[in-house]
């Protein structure tokens, strides 16, 4: 785990009163050290509220998505699941 953002709204059609917790953490695949690939990803909901530390080992699913606003694409990374190891 290299870095946390702090949790914040976002407007959602799919939760209950039109909004969920999201939080952005930045992962960095196991390996060599500090030249690995790294992913930001977002955390939904309950697991916005999680809170991880630079150095912690976690295993994480995540979900790789696109979607088109404006005439460009985006891709999107979700972390669905993610536990701490150590």
């Amino acid at each position: 785990m290299v870095r946390q953002g702090d949790s914040f709204s976002v407007q959602s059609q799919k939760a209950e009163g039109g909004q969920i917790q999201k939080c952005n953490i930045v992962l960095r695949e196991l390996g060599g050290g500090k030249f690995e690939n790294e992913f930001v990803c977002a955390m939904l909901g309950n697991q916005a509220a999680c809170r991880f530390y630079e150095g912690d080992v976690v295993l994480a699913t995540l979900r790789f998505s696109t979607h088109e606003y404006q005439g460009q694409t985006f891709q999107e990374i979700l972390a669905t699941d993610i536990v701490k190891v150590n």
